[in-house]
């Protein structure tokens, strides 16, 4: 089975351009949720939203159905570009 980072880096890669430069990780918080920071190159940002949000949107509902299968806590998904 494989970790969340690598089930994120997985769809993240599949919408980019550049795949090389996506990067994923995670951090503890102190209250009950986990973050998930997912970086993308800038050339990739626009798609990784997509128009209005629906593919971040999308993302985010599928690190959420993983989350629930596998009795993980709930996570919250934040994207940025470098």
């Amino acid at each position: 089975m494989k970790s969340l980072v690598e089930y994120t880096e997985f769809i993240v890669k599949s919408v980019c351009k550049n795949p090389d430069m996506v990067k994923v990780q995670i951090f503890e918080s102190d209250e009950e949720d986990t973050i998930l920071e997912i970086i993308v190159h800038s050339d990739d940002m626009a798609t990784v939203i997509g128009r209005n949000g629906k593919m971040i949107s999308a993302i985010r509902t599928l690190i959420q159905a993983y989350c629930a299968l596998n009795n993980q806590k709930r996570v919250k998904v934040n994207v940025d570009s470098f």
